[in-house]
């Protein structure tokens, strides 16, 4: 942003050494605060809609190109928060989010100190623990000082704050024309109010308590002062409620609410989880990396009204996306299907119901994406409820079918089937352009996203000399997703006796099949293209994108190997993971988002690929790599991509600098990867569990896995290796389900 919102200076960190912006700064300079800021490790915490970004010292910082605070429905309800002792920052020992992703925890001791009583302090001498978490619309902290000296202290210290109540977009760099009115802040004993009435009409107010009560309390610190003795700590707690009118608030002081809300979280979290099944292996960093990706995932896990639904990622996509939601689903569905079932029943009743050229909607298409704050309820930008992507509509009916496989839950797919054949026809009558039998994508509103697909990047779909195809766009995968629909919707259809509809699908996936074959195969590069263009020409370029298409049946027998062997090659396969494009082409950039890079999800979609067609091996080094890659990364977690620089021995991936981290797809990437290696699948008609092929990687000698459910029987298992051979033993199971192994 080159602008900051009104707002006392003095409450704010305006840049990484916390001096004053009271000067130009050079390029240089400013260059150089850029790079720093580009390496801040910042931690993100997130329950249902409200999220937080925080600097690594706990403090929410401000200044240009920062964009830290406490965010609530894509709102910036808090956007500083500093902690000083004796106006002193703080010297940082070391900050972490517990593996429950519960709890952010911050350690720091001071500086040399010069007391206000005219007494020296030592460094080291005060140990601070900052301890933070979300629950409910609200962010509690307990602040913890403990003096380690030989003598008592009178020590003062003070918390600045600071709300500006940005639009999500507004605060990552959109600028606006107008902004709502900054009300007059409310102050009592122990809280503040701070509020903003939007052009919306809406009032979004933050509400801070403070316990004890303050020394001094303004509209914008509060100062405490205490007189600590040897080995005596102090507390100082502080609640931040998001629109606390929407929620009853208890009456009790924050000191309690803290204890009694944390209790909650932690609950609601093993509640939660306690539902799906668990892993545990004989390598104990994958084990620290899996239990991770296990808690990221149902952290973020917000609860609807139909059910439970993963947000995409912290910090910018923290809210509903369908194409995310689907594919975490997908890669969820073996551990626990009722993530599928209310990603399928949001998605259902949001289903587009008439033509809507702003928002990119036609009746039957399935959610992008939606946003709840200002600028999209004003339309400054086109999100509020967006159906701006090619692949979600036909991942929905893929999803539907993979549930069925699942979980026989046919009660369900009944509700589901209109939604199902809305689909369908959105596939025929709007998908299909042109009436050439392919989908293809192409922006009815200016201001929404150019490239529709997953690789969404402006400069993602291009021709063999660089060139940027113009659309319609026609992309690989797409077609293979519309492909799995179909079949999805002829095997749904049969059990719900609608035959003649189940025979039409699979005539016209049959059809399918047969002209992507002709229209989307290259012998020249011995792969499947990218995509067709406006012209329908072939965008002659490998990519990742041919990878998914081995989700399905539509690669001939003779052509699996060649397709394969592209992406495993060197140019490919990083050692890390595969490429989203492989070195050689034109845009080939290992530090670019979409063209060059490596994804988790891309991965772990081609290894369920490579399962589908035998390759277990195969699906063994990307189940290696990219395990690897976890265990270099911060907090054993995949981020949404990393560079796709080839591994070096000596070092782990190269960092992606914005990359969401935690992300739904890249955490759910480990535990897709578990179940494509071992060949697990499930037959609920004969309450089975089933295991072919199975393989472990070198890493792993062993593992278990429990609570494998179907059909309202569990069964837990031990996956050993013996030899060359794995062997797999039930350890414990309920009464009437079977286990078989096929090989």
């Amino acid at each position: 942003m080159d602008a900051q919102p009104t707002g006392p200076a003095d409450h704010i960190d305006t840049s990484v050494d916390e001096q004053p912006d009271t000067t130009p700064v050079s390029d240089e300079l400013s260059s150089m605060a850029s790079a720093i800021l580009s390496n801040r490790r910042l931690h993100c915490l997130k329950n249902d809609d409200l999220f937080g970004v925080f600097d690594q010292t706990g403090d929410i910082l401000w200044g240009q190109d920062i964009a830290d605070g406490l965010y609530y429905r894509d709102t910036r309800y808090l956007s500083g928060l500093t902690f000083r002792l004796e106006d002193q920052r703080p010297i940082l020992l070391s900050s972490v989010v517990r593996e429950n992703n519960i709890m952010m925890s911050v350690n720091l001791t001071n500086e040399n100190l010069s007391l206000r009583n005219g007494t020296r302090l030592a460094h080291d001498l005060l140990h601070v623990l900052r301890s933070r978490f979300l629950w409910k619309g609200g962010c509690y902290e307990r602040i913890e000082i403990r003096n380690f000296d030989t003598i008592p202290h009178e020590i003062v210290c003070d918390m600045r704050f600071f709300a500006d109540f940005a639009d999500l977009f507004e605060a990552r760099g959109m600028k606006r024309t107008r902004r709502g009115e900054s009300l007059q802040p409310v102050l009592e004993n122990d809280t503040v109010t701070l509020s903003y009435k939007g052009l919306d009409d809406r009032t979004r107010t933050t509400r801070l308590r403070f316990c004890p009560q303050p020394k001094t309390l303004s509209t914008d610190r509060a100062t405490f002062s205490f007189a600590i003795k040897p080995g005596e700590k102090m507390l100082i707690h502080l609640e931040v409620q998001c629109d606390p009118a929407e929620r009853e608030q208890s009456n009790q002081p924050p000191a309690r609410t803290f204890l009694s809300a944390a209790v909650a979280a932690r609950r609601a979290l093993r509640t939660a989880s306690s539902r799906a099944s668990a892993i545990a292996t004989s390598n104990e960093a994958f084990n620290e990396a899996i239990r991770r990706s296990i808690c990221d995932i149902y952290m973020l896990l917000t609860e609807k009204k139909t059910g439970p639904y993963p947000y995409a990622g912290i910090p910018w996509y923290s809210t509903v996306f369908g194409r995310d939601a689907l594919i975490t689903a997908l890669q969820t569905l073996w551990l626990d299907p009722l993530i599928a079932k209310g990603v399928l029943q949001y998605l259902a009743v949001n289903q587009a119901d008439h033509e809507d050229p702003l928002a990119d909607a036609e009746p039957g298409k399935i959610l992008h994406e939606v946003r709840l704050g200002e600028m999209a309820e004003l339309r400054e930008v086109p999100f509020r409820r967006y159906y701006g992507s090619i692949d979600s509509t036909p991942l929905f009916v893929m999803l539907a079918g993979a549930y069925l496989d699942r979980t026989g839950d046919v009660g369900t797919l009944s509700h589901l089937w209109p939604h199902i054949t809305r689909a369908i026809d959105w596939i025929e009558r709007f998908g299909d352009r042109d009436g050439d039998g392919f989908v293809e994508y192409g922006r009815k509103n200016k201001d929404g996203l150019v490239n529709q697909g997953w690789k969404d990047s402006h400069d993602s779909i291009f021709h063999a000399d660089g060139s940027i195809a113009e659309g319609p766009i026609a992309l690989c995968e797409v077609q293979a997703y519309v492909y799995a629909a179909r079949r999805a919707a002829a095997v749904i259809g049969r059990r719900l006796g609608q035959t003649a509809y189940a025979a039409h699908q699979d005539t016209r996936a049959d059809a399918l099949r047969v002209s992507f074959n002709l229209k989307f195969w290259n012998d020249d590069i011995g792969t499947y293209v990218i995509a067709l263009d406006g012209k329908k020409q072939q965008c002659v370029v490998r990519s990742s994108n041919a990878g998914h298409v081995l989700l399905t049946d539509m690669v001939p027998g003779e052509r699996l190997d060649k397709v394969v062997r592209n992406l495993m090659n060197r140019k490919s396969f990083s050692g890390w993971g595969i490429r989203t494009i492989p070195e050689g082409e034109a845009r080939y950039n290992p530090m670019a988002y979409h063209n060059g890079s490596v994804w988790p999800h891309d991965n772990a979609l081609i290894a369920m690929g490579f399962v589908k067609h035998g390759l277990r091996k195969e699906a063994a080094l990307i189940f290696s790599g990219l395990s690897d890659a976890a265990l270099h990364t911060d907090l054993r977690r995949l981020p949404e991509l990393f560079c796709g620089f080839t591994r070096s021995q000596a070092e782990g991936p190269v960092r992606y600098p914005v990359a969401c981290s935690p992300q739904a797809w890249a955490a759910a990437t480990l535990p897709a990867l578990v179940q494509a290696v071992i060949g697990l699948r499930y037959d609920p008609d004969n309450v089975a569990v089933e295991f072919v092929r199975p393989v472990l990687p070198e890493a792993i000698q062993s593992l278990k896995l429990f609570n494998l459910a179907v059909g309202g029987e569990w069964l837990t298992v031990r996956v050993a290796r013996a030899g060359d051979e794995v062997a797999i033993n039930v350890v414990e199971r309920s009464a009437s389900i079977q286990m078989k192994i096929i090989n």
